[in-house]
């Protein structure tokens, strides 16, 4: 396996013990069994790439601060939140853009090339398994690294974004205080008043993130799409998510409805534990590369 030239990142991981290799030798096992492998992964795997979660113990955002994500229709509605979310993102960029994928996500492309992994489910929107060059891939919540306008369905890349947003705001500047998990930073309201945010440059709508907020719902088209990789699938592996928000865990439903063994790598409990075939608690990024 190619391993990231980068060590771990280990700030917003929580306390874990190395895998142990009797734990080992169950996943290689399970992966070693399954032909058509599904995989399912959330926050806990982006972690040693330096980007924080929301629900670890200790270290995860909601651990850590009083800070909630924004919600869908807050954005929708509030053009002085669409200002204060649009602010922070501006100076959470440069540094949320520039995260590099870890050992994980190297080995689940490398599996992917082997043709062992059918279809990867990430419901991160850190573009870090694209980066990792994973191609058989669903962005369940889209992907931070995209913009569309509300109205028109105009799309631009984030990066593009930035530009217009340095050209309308030449002098407005303010330090960051903390990273969050979507890439956002955090600012006083008086650091935020005098950002301008630009509209679509097709038709003057409102641009948002591709991505789906809390408080929103994932397509009926791309859910669709993702119950189909899974009939196509023989097995599931779940890596780096507690599986606590619906959208995500619906699929972990239907592979036990379908009978597929299911395996989770995951530090801490997750909605699945109760009826999972495997069990570990342990880094992605320490324990995937050990998997042949």
């Amino acid at each position: 396996h190619s391993v990231s030239r980068t060590s771990p990142n280990l700030n917003f991981v929580p306390a874990c013990l190395p895998p142990d290799p009797g734990e080992v030798e169950e996943l290689q096992r399970f992966v070693s069994n399954s032909k058509r492998l599904f995989v399912m992964t959330g926050a806990g795997i982006s972690t040693e790439s330096g980007i924080p979660d929301y629900r670890s113990e200790g270290v995860g955002l909601y651990a850590r601060t009083d800070r909630r994500p924004i919600q869908h229709t807050e954005f929708v509605r509030s053009a002085s939140a669409r200002q204060r979310y649009w602010a922070r993102n501006f100076v959470g960029w440069p540094q949320f853009s520039s995260h590099q994928p870890n050992a994980a996500h190297l080995v689940l492309r490398d599996w992917e090339k082997l043709g062992k992994l059918h279809w990867l489910v990430t419901q991160n929107v850190d573009a870090l398994h694209a980066k990792a060059g994973s191609q058989r891939m669903t962005e369940l919540h889209g992907c931070t690294h995209r913009v569309f306008c509300l109205a028109c369905g105009d799309q631009i890349l984030r990066s593009e974004l930035q530009e217009h947003f340095e050209t309308l705001n030449p002098t407005w500047k303010a330090e960051a205080f903390g990273v969050a998990p979507d890439g956002d930073v955090f600012l006083t309201d008086e650091q935020v008043r005098n950002f301008q945010v630009p509209a679509c440059r097709k038709c003057g709508g409102i641009l948002k993130p591709d991505v789906t907020f809390f408080g929103d719902t994932v397509s009926r088209e791309k859910v669709n799409f993702v119950h189909q990789r899974l009939a196509e699938s023989d097995s599931m592996l779940v890596a780096g998510s507690s599986m606590q928000v619906y959208s995500g865990y619906r699929f972990a439903l239907a592979a036990r409805e379908k009978q597929l063994p299911i395996a989770i790598l995951n530090i801490g409990p997750t909605r699945l534990d109760h009826f999972a075939s495997l069990k570990l608690n342990s880094r992605c990024g320490e324990l995937l590369p050990l998997i042949v």
